[in-house]
């Protein structure tokens, strides 16, 4: 199994959602981050002065899947996040060993 983690613009997340859903993925764990990647922030012009901004406001969307099912999901991801634009995020693949289901004990490898 795959830990498919995927920082994206917070406005492109119900895109990957309905990307996802449309592949059958359903289950997911989002959050609310914030970082900055190569632009080092942004430069706003506020009353008459330039203020940087550092850390941007992200989303972090996780979703687990199986090794043959990963290629899919993150082209996926890819494709509904993307903008075109510089700061459209970054897609990290983590090998999962084990996954229990809580409620039941069930368990994957």
């Amino acid at each position: 199994m795959k830990l498919i983690k995927a920082i994206i613009r917070p406005e492109r997340l119900e895109f990957v959602k309905k990307a996802l859903e449309e592949k059958g993925t359903y289950g997911m764990t989002v959050q609310e981050v914030s970082g900055r990647g190569d632009q080092k922030g942004i430069r706003l012009q506020y009353r008459g002065g330039t203020m940087v901004v550092d850390l941007i406001p992200k989303v972090q969307v996780e979703v687990v899947v199986k090794d043959a099912d990963a290629d899919d999901v993150i082209r996926t991801i890819a494709d509904a996040a993307r903008t075109g634009k510089i700061g459209d995020g970054r897609i990290f693949v983590i090998p999962v060993e084990r996954s229990i289901r809580v409620r039941t004990g069930d368990e994957e490898t």
